[in-house]
């Protein structure tokens, strides 16, 4: 893939590792270019997949990048009251227009969409998965320098056409300490080799509690076991996050944006690395 890739492939001639395993990327619209695309993935539900990306998003917004979310997990949306967004899309001659966080994010969430935010979304898995890419092709993204995907958990239909069809440059897998957990991200791990995309970090959430009063570090989920995942699978970036009130608290009131904390600063350089935005 050429350094100067905007995802399009329809205005492109090159040969490139974009259009692999047989399967044509779904292609974007003309209004529309992506520099970089991350996927957050797991295959258990709950380890913070929607948290991570948010933070993310948020410092990659931090450093000046033109930032985007698209809400893949299509049945648990989350992202919009994350950011405390309402309302819903616009939709014009040009596609839909996603909705802007304070400090400027894009999103795009089906949630923006539904009657209500708890409207439940009953479809089977390849309308699901087609939906998904009609968030990437049919929505006008402004000259992004960096797009954040938040994958739902498990192999199905919507995580693989995220992985298949959307041109994603590399994976943060999250985890968590129990063996269960990790057992359950190792399939994951297997559907990202499956579909070649690299994976660049792993993540783990709920990796300790400090307690407010004494300072001590506790481990309530086990001792960590991330270093351990990554070797095994020769991937050199690791983060862990704590079990902390008052990121769970802001996310609640739709304030993540106003965070404090330096968790993910290192992932975050390493994943925008070079996307310094004109």
């Amino acid at each position: 893939m050429s350094a100067s890739c905007t995802h399009n492939c329809s205005s492109c001639g090159e040969k490139c590792d974009k259009r692999q395993n047989g399967i044509e990327k779904a292609r974007l619209g003309e209004l529309s270019s992506v520099r970089r695309v991350i996927a957050v993935v797991s295959g258990k539900g709950g380890v913070g997949k929607s948290m991570v990306t948010t933070l993310l998003a948020v410092l990659a917004r931090r450093r000046g990048l033109r930032t985007a979310i698209l809400d893949a997990d299509m049945t648990g949306p989350s992202i919009p009251r994350a950011f405390g967004l309402k309302g819903k899309i616009e939709e014009g001659p040009d596609g839909f227009f996603p909705m802007r966080t304070k400090t400027g994010i894009e999103v795009m969430s089906v949630n923006l969409m539904l009657e209500s935010e708890d409207s439940p979304l009953i479809w089977r898995g390849p309308l699901l998965a087609n939906l998904v890419t009609r968030f990437w092709s049919d929505t006008v993204w402004d000259d992004l320098d960096v797009m954040f995907v938040d994958c739902p958990p498990g192999t199905g239909d919507v995580p693989l056409a995220v992985l298949q069809r959307l041109p994603i440059d590399a994976a943060v897998m999250v985890t968590s300490p129990q063996e269960l957990v990790g057992m359950i991200v190792e399939k994951a791990v297997g559907l990202c080799r499956a579909t070649s995309v690299p994976i660049a970090a792993f993540v783990e959430n709920f990796s300790y509690y400090i307690c407010p009063h004494c300072d001590a570090k506790h481990t309530l989920y086990g001792e960590s076991r991330v270093e351990q995942l990554a070797t095994a699978h020769g991937v050199g970036q690791v983060a862990r996050m704590p079990i902390y009130h008052k990121l769970a608290a802001a996310v609640d009131k739709g304030m993540t944006e106003l965070f404090e904390g330096d968790w993910l600063d290192e992932l975050a350089d390493k994943l925008l690395e070079g996307l310094d935005h004109v």
